[in-house]
């Protein structure tokens, strides 16, 4: 009697013969198990492709599968069979999270030409690709991102880890937009640190000290003079360029696409002169300020920093008796973004308008003046750095305190 119905006792059942035979499945037409001389048993399926080619199909190991899957995966081949497809669709090796890092890289970073491209490749090697580089990209959940952020914080700080999470939310929604049923892990409430707007400006007792430590800390030290005395952004500094200056002294700052805008044409003031005429160029490196590689520039940037923040600090046993001015330098943490800050305000103590001001730093002008004033301000940008030389000379070279400077009679 023909059998209703098969289980996976009756499989294990099934003898071996002298030849190779297939036992159909009395649930599903089209479903066999195929029985080798040797034993050994797998579940097959069969059909015609719509030109009405016969297509037989392995679905897998009886040993390793159970009827029913077997069952519903015969049926699954079937209907692609008949469709004209592979019987069994192959499966695409899930993506993990280094090859969709590098996908957003190149097809994001790199083709919009971000800014940020070195800093994005240096966190990612640095904070992300050591514990996700194999994980499967849309396998991360919430929980691991909060893990990854909560270690970062403890070692790096609420700020590094801050970057990481910005980098990771940009990955994440590329991703989203290419893919029909992914979800980013990223909500909000993720960030660590507290946003706040800086506003450090630094005393004159602190531009001082400063500017004390810094003639005695080479490349470092003369990057940190030109921020005080061109109040240009840190990369446009480092990234100065011997071509960029011109023999009468102006510098001209380059903008690239997709960035903040730049000072333009600067008049350089005699103080950030004298720091670009004392260096040497070295080699065919193009940088002002060279680095140790052929064709780079500086990027000994936070080492240098913290090694003069460490040559400011007072000795412990002098410095509750020190008031001068290395001292009011350590009052309050300083970012070199903060001299810039400090230039912004110095010209406004030296009378500079504000709106000449904020074009030697590079800001946009908002309105219908933005859209339409095409003047280049060469020139009064040039007086405005000069307005602040004058301030940081006198700063620098402040009167003995029992001279009082003479004020002019207005004539009668």
């Amino acid at each position: 009697m023909r059998r209703k119905t098969l289980s996976d006792a009756g499989v294990a059942d099934l003898k071996a013969r002298s030849a190779r035979y297939t036992f159909p499945d009395p649930e599903l037409r089209g479903h066999y198990v195929r029985v080798m001389p040797s034993g050994a048993k797998s579940f097959v399926a069969v059909s015609r492709d719509p030109n009405g080619k016969q297509v037989w199909a392995t679905i897998g190991a009886a040993d390793m599968m159970g009827v029913e899957k077997a069952r519903e995966d015969a049926r699954e081949a079937i209907k692609r069979i008949r469709a004209g497809l592979p019987a069994i669709e192959k499966k695409v090796a899930a993506d993990t999270f280094r090859t969709v890092a590098e996908n957003y890289l190149k097809r994001h970073v790199a083709a919009k030409g971000l800014l940020s491209e070195r800093e994005i490749k240096r966190c990612l090697d640095v904070y992300v690709f050591p514990k996700w580089e194999s994980r499967e990209f849309t396998s991360i959940r919430r929980g691991d991102v909060a893990a990854l952020l909560d270690e970062i914080e403890d070692g790096h700080g609420a700020r590094q880890a801050d970057a990481v999470l910005a980098i990771v939310r940009g990955i994440c929604n590329w991703f989203a937009a290419r893919d029909d049923s992914y979800l980013s892990p990223i909500v909000r409430g993720m960030r660590r640190a507290t946003p706040t707007k800086r506003e450090r400006v630094l005393t004159d007792e602190e531009i001082r000290a400063i500017w004390q430590q810094a003639s005695k800390a080479g490349t470092f030290g003369d990057i940190l003079k030109i921020a005080l005395t061109t109040a240009q952004r840190r990369e446009k500094i480092l990234t100065m360029r011997w071509d960029d200056i011109s023999i009468d002294g102006v510098w001209h700052v380059p903008s690239d696409e997709r960035e903040k805008g730049t000072g333009g044409e600067l008049k350089l003031p005699a103080l950030a002169l004298d720091v670009v005429k004392a260096r040497s160029r070295i080699g065919e490196n193009p940088y002002v300020f060279a680095g140790r590689t052929k064709k780079g520039f500086f990027n000994g940037v936070s080492k240098s920093k913290a090694a003069l923040d460490a040559s400011m600090a007072p000795p412990a046993d002098a410095a509750a008796n020190d008031t001068g001015d290395d001292k009011a330098a350590e009052k309050e943490g300083w970012t070199i973004h903060d001299l810039r800050r400090t230039a912004r305000s110095l010209m406004a103590r030296a009378g500079v308008a504000s709106d000449t001001a904020e074009r030697v730093m590079g800001h946009a002008i908002d309105g219908v003046e933005g859209v339409y004033n095409r003047h280049k301000y060469q020139d009064e940008k040039a007086n405005a750095l000069a307005s602040l030389n004058a301030l940081l000379k006198r700063i620098l070279n402040p009167p003995a305190k029992n001279v009082v400077p003479m004020k002019r009679r207005a004539r009668k």
